[in-house]
């Protein structure tokens, strides 16, 4: 009992992070299942078909191509924005500044189908036709609040003296910018780089108000279940999932290597 008291929290962390991880094994079992039916919802028998063949379901891997490059352009979009933004709100005093950093929270408070459908509003009201330069602009205007989070804690972190020593040393806004703000703040860039992205890639209320005939990946995924789940969304899902986590542990072997080199 002694033990167990000592180590509550760990079990606690642990038990937390496998229900979390839970859905996903399932779904990386159930991309090896070889269904009776249209449903891959109960295990029939192994079989690699579906991972042979990702793109064998019509529209499939299309819908994917969108979604990630949906995705791409919303994080460069709401990045660069989010970054300027953040900057401005840690580093400069202006009149109407403590307004704006109320109302940057506001995407992240309010529900997404209240968003979704005022960005429907607007865009109807301007006659622009609902596709994808609508969809993007709507994943960067939600994203924008979450980068400009990520980067504002870091900026706000930072201690303002290594920036006057580069200044002492002679070294111009740019340099000092280039060389010593922007290495300091690209964990937190990089950081809501990383969450824009995720969340673009996973939106579909939002998109699904805005998108027309345009069809991306979560609502391939909503519109497949009403007819049969095919195995290959499985292995995308599977797929996106083994991907995400070698990017975690490469970052985090990438800062113990550095952290070592430091002391060092």
């Amino acid at each position: 009992m002694r033990r167990l008291r000592k180590n509550l929290v760990v079990i606690a962390g642990l038990l937390t992070l496998a229900y979390m991880l839970l859905p996903n094994v399932v779904v990386m079992l159930f991309s090896f299942n070889r269904p009776a039916g249209r449903f891959n919802y109960s295990w029939r028998e192994f079989s690699t078909d579906a991972w042979r063949d990702p793109c064998g379901v019509a529209d499939l891997c299309g819908s994917l191509a969108l979604s990630l490059q949906i995705a791409a352009w919303a994080t460069l979009g709401a990045t660069a924005l989010g970054t300027m933004i953040a900057f401005a709100l840690a580093r400069y005093r202006f009149r109407a500044r403590g307004a704006i950093n109320s109302l940057i929270f506001l995407p992240m408070a309010m529900p997404e189908v209240v968003m979704a459908a005022s960005l429907l509003t607007l865009f109807l009201n301007m006659g622009v036709q609902l596709g994808f330069w609508t969809i993007l602009i709507a994943h960067i205007m939600f994203c924008l609040s979450f980068v400009v989070t990520a980067v504002k804690a870091r900026v706000m972190s930072m201690d303002p003296r290594l920036e006057e020593a580069a200044r002492d040393l002679y070294a111009g806004p740019v340099q000092t910018f280039l060389r010593v703000t922007l290495p300091i703040a690209a964990p937190g860039i990089a950081a809501g780089a990383l969450l824009a992205f995720a969340l673009s890639f996973d939106d579909f209320i939002i998109t699904n108000f805005n998108a027309g005939s345009t069809v991306t990946f979560p609502m391939f995924v909503w519109g497949s279940a009403q007819r049969g789940t095919p195995v290959q969304i499985n292995v995308i899902g599977t797929a996106m999932f083994v991907i995400a986590v070698l990017v975690v542990v490469a970052g985090q072997v990438a800062a113990g290597r550095r952290k070592r080199t430091d002391v060092s």
